[in-house]
């Protein structure tokens, strides 16, 4: 059946299982009849609906997916028992130097005082990963990870996993921790699970069922075909690799964040359709089901969508039902930076990551015929065969007879005139088609060089891409520069020179601009981001079945890989929550997320405060609490912490009623008579609609001294007011909590209703400092 002829399927989330944990055969036998029960009330007889289903939900997540016409969508979204019926959308695909950047290690050796040390790396948890195989996490951005290094399971979802890596062998480990009851899928691809990587399965039900026709045996793998699932993976839980490097550059010992955890992964993503949707959400909720059973204990999920009421999106559904089981769930923010409102995985139950650079470069100049030189960056694995001046040409300017101005500037297929480029170095826009796609169509019109060029939209960002030719990235500013020499002569010339491996740069961290950025559209009440990690040119396991720009012309090989993308931020953090999770084992996922927020820094390597690509200064909806400090998150002195009541309260204010919120609570539940969404205590504050005064309240608990004293400070946001009661906190004990109200009083005077302002609470002890970025919108 053609694609476009493909019935619609559709999720119909019913809540959860009263069942428990270890449901029985029979248990499991009741929840599919009673599926296929639910959906003959709708579609007229069982044997029809047995017929239209295709997944059926039976541990965890209450629900099924199956196909149905929109008349049948609507009448069974009316039965009583359903909370929610949503199209099966389609989702997508969103470090040698990271763990020293980040004070883990110091020059190659773990301090005393690490957490690395402190956690015993991670030993025996278990990361789990949603994603499309264990890819090279720089250019793929197809994958759904998760991640764990401690004494924890790590789990990953996304795009797969590549066994042979060295990042996931088994050498040096003991048994498998009994309680994992996970197992490997029968694997047309020759995936073999061993002691490290302990699991392993794929799910692509939804696609098929979006794609309306049969799939071969390429859908019947968890193999790595694109590199995104290696490379998330083995950045959160990957093995210590001595040697590791990509064409000479990045040579270091590679691991992951929890470098002993035990790692599993969840293939949900394929190969990308129309709109580049690759991840459905039919298969992410399945995903989510087994790896809960399985016993992961953090799943790391590098993909997303454009964001969704909760309980009318895959990946909120299936995090919910795992944090309900005390399971960490970290998501990345998205790739559709730097625009506002553009962050995915908004969810207050999961842990989103944006991305931002490390203080590692790979320099690549642009020497011009005018003796100017331009700073750019690149991973060519080829140079210039001698510093030789050669012709300058723009897109534009090489443009063949039948193409447009505006689509050769950018270098897209076809519109580059060979006759014009030929010998030449071809200067392309950055845009639209990928990065390495443009060099690529340099190399096929015989240039012997490209220069990539940034968009304003794209600023000071660059990356260093593994071009097949002699290449290099050079930002806004300076392509401006380039621009203005080509036209100012006749015979414009210029010389790239070879790629060189630079540390100490300053500024770092910036944040990337295609880290999609706040407010949320779904909730502003929620500040997301939550965080940032590294995301830029991050060295982490590939697939060694394609070449390191996923072109099938490209015959290069190596088992190490650059990428960027939130898709690599993700697993930094979910390496670290799994240290924690080892380290205190008794922390809820949301004690895990507040120590990780309130412990980050905003300031740079500079000591200024971080800035954008721009070169403007970064705010709190681009980096959320700030960039992640690891150390500091094992002793953070106070948590802001969350139960699934809490939660459950939250929905409530949302508007939800407790017939529905009862379909998936393990008990009746009754809505709190006075409860706000901005009452959720969650380590950040975000008013939305301040129109004179209000006063939201938080509760922190002692994970510090037992006997300790905080006092708040606060940096009001302009044209606001901030007072905190009590302004003082005593403790007594360990594991005390005490309450305290944020009083926001709107200064008429100075407000301007159309700008969202910013500040923070920070509450210290004078050895802990525990800070809370406040973000407000004058209504």
């Amino acid at each position: 059946m053609p694609l476009a002829e493909a019935a619609p399927s559709y999720i119909v989330y019913l809540g959860g299982h009263t069942h428990g944990l270890n449901p029985t055969t029979a248990d499991l036998e009741y929840a599919t009849n009673s599926h296929y029960e639910l959906l003959a009330s709708s579609v007229g007889s069982t044997e029809l609906a047995r017929e239209k289903i295709f997944y059926s939900y039976t541990r965890n997540i209450n629900g099924f997916a199956a196909i149905l016409d929109d008349k049948e969508a609507a009448d069974i979204a009316k039965h009583p028992n359903v909370v929610s019926v949503f199209l099966n959308k389609g989702r997508k695909l969103h470090t040698t130097h990271s763990w020293d950047f980040l004070r883990l290690e110091r020059d190659g050796l773990v301090p005393v005082d690490s957490l690395w040390n402190r956690s015993n790396f991670g030993a025996d948890v278990i990361i789990g990963n949603l994603d499309t195989g264990m890819l090279c996490i720089w250019f793929c951005w197809h994958v759904f990870l998760i991640c764990f290094f401690c004494c924890n399971v790590m789990v990953f979802f996304g795009e797969g996993v590549w066994p042979e890596s060295k990042s996931f062998s088994d050498e040096g480990y003991g048994p498998i921790p009994s309680r994992w009851r996970g197992s490997c899928s029968r694997d047309v691809g020759g995936v073999v699970c061993n002691r490290k990587l302990i699991g392993a399965k794929f799910f692509n039900k939804g696609y098929l069922a979006f794609i309306g026709v049969a799939l071969n045996n390429t859908f019947k793998t968890v193999r790595d075909h694109e590199g995104h699932g290696s490379h998330t993976l083995s950045t959160a839980g990957g093995n210590f690799v001595p040697g590791a490097s990509i064409f000479g550059h990045a040579n270091g010992t590679a691991k992951g964040g929890s470098p002993r955890a035990r790692v599993a992964a969840y293939k949900v993503c394929w190969p990308p359709l129309v709109g580049g949707n690759e991840c459905f959400d039919a298969d992410i909720i399945a995903a989510f089901d087994a790896a809960i059973s399985d016993g992961v204990d953090v799943l790391s999920v590098s993909l997303g969508g454009n964001p969704s009421e909760f309980f009318e999106d895959g990946i909120s559904i299936g995090a919910f039902h795992a944090v309900k089981k005390g399971i960490s769930v970290v998501s990345s923010a998205g790739n559709s930076g730097p625009d506002p409102g553009t962050v995915s995985n908004v969810s207050p139950w999961m842990f989103t990551v944006g991305a931002s650079t490390l203080d590692r470069e790979f320099v690549s100049y642009v020497q011009l015929g005018n003796n100017k030189q331009l700073k750019g960056a690149s991973l060519s694995s080829v140079a210039m065969s001698s510093r030789t001046f050669y012709p300058l040409i723009s897109g534009d300017k090489a443009k063949a007879a039948d193409a447009l101005a505006e689509d050769a500037i950018l270098c897209q297929p076809e519109t580059i005139d060979p006759k014009k480029a030929k010998g030449k170095i071809l200067v392309c826009v950055r845009g639209i088609s990928g990065r390495t796609d443009k060099g690529k169509q340099a190399l096929l019109a015989g240039a012997v060089g490209m220069i990539l060029v940034n968009d304003r939209k794209s600023g000071n960002e660059v990356i260093a891409d593994p071009h097949l030719l002699p290449a290099t990235h050079i930002n806004f500013t300076d392509g401006n520069t380039l621009f203005a020499y080509i036209n100012s002569t006749r015979n414009p010339t210029a010389y790239i020179t070879p790629v060189e491996t630079k540390f100490g740069l300053k500024p770092a961290p910036v944040m990337a601009a295609f880290s999609s950025r706040g407010p949320s559209l779904i909730e502003p009440s929620i500040l997301k981001p939550d965080i940032t990690a590294p995301g830029v040119s991050v060295l982490a396991a590939f697939t060694e079945l394609v070449g390191p720009t996923e072109d099938e012309s490209d015959k290069r090989r190596t088992p190490f890989c650059l990428q960027s993308g939130t898709s690599m931020s993700c697993p930094h953090v979910s390496g670290i929550v799994g240290l924690l999770k080892s380290l205190h084992p008794d922390w809820s996922p949301a004690a895990i997320r507040s120590a990780i927020m309130t412990t980050a820094r905003i300031r740079d390597d500079t000591g200024n405060p971080m800035l954008d690509s721009s070169n403007k200064r970064a705010t709190p909806f681009a980096y959320g609490s700030g960039h992640v400090r690891p150390n500091r998150a094992m002793d953070p002195g106070l948590v802001y912490d969350l139960t699934v009541n809490d939660y459950l309260n939250f929905l409530c204010a949302r508007g939800y009623n407790q017939s529905l919120l009862s379909l998936f609570s393990d008990k009746p539940y009754a809505c709190p008579k006075s409860y706000g969404v901005m009452d959720l205590n969650y380590p950040s504050i975000s008013v939305s609609q301040l129109n004179g005064s209000m006063t939201v309240s938080r509760t922190v608990k002692n994970v510090g001294s037992a006997r300790s004293t905080y006092k708040a400070r606060v940096r009001s946001p302009a044209g606001v007011t901030v007072s905190v009661k009590p302004s003082t906190l005593k403790f007594e004990k360990i594991g005390e909590v005490k309450k305290f109200e944020v009083k926001f009083v709107l200064n008429k005077s100075n407000a301007k209703s159309e700008d969202y302002v910013f500040g923070e609470l920070l509450w210290s002890d004078g050895s802990h400092y525990v800070r809370s970025p406040i973000v407000v919108k004058h209504k």
